[in-house]
């Protein structure tokens, strides 16, 4: 049992990229789901598949990486708002990563997106993390 599922999912997606896997396997739920969405949408992953068996559903993640550099699309992935103490931004507030090169996904109250979304919706939430 972990406390903090989230820091879970992005530690998992951090130690892959670190190891050079392909694809690594998450335990899934609604709130990593759409962060993976973001994820792939923003194109940091290259394709992700949702499996359902039964109580143990999981997320399949296939990393991306450069085809001549061998780099990896993910360069940091970090936890901003832990369990002991949670960052909440307003729409006027709100991070921009790397001057607009990064992403900070936010779970606001129309859903789980990125700042720039987040920006044009005028609404805050609470900063998840940062990737870039």
């Amino acid at each position: 049992m972990y406390t903090d599922p989230i820091a879970d999912y992005l530690t998992r997606v951090r130690n892959a990229v670190m190891a050079r896997h392909r694809m690594v396997e998450i335990p899934s739920s609604n709130l990593k789901k759409a962060i993976t969405k973001i994820l792939f949408e923003k194109g940091y992953i290259l394709n992700y598949k949702f499996e359902e068996n039964g109580p143990k559903s999981s997320i399949k993640i296939a990393l991306k990486y450069d085809s001549v550099t061998k780099l990896p699309a993910i360069q940091t992935l970090e936890r901003i708002s832990k369990p002991g103490l949670r960052k909440y931004k307003g729409a006027a507030e709100l991070p921009r990563v790397l001057n607009g090169l990064g992403i900070a996904v936010l779970s606001t109250s129309k859903g789980v997106m990125t700042d720039k979304e987040a920006r044009n919706l005028n609404v805050g939430g609470e900063v998840l993390c940062y990737v870039y």
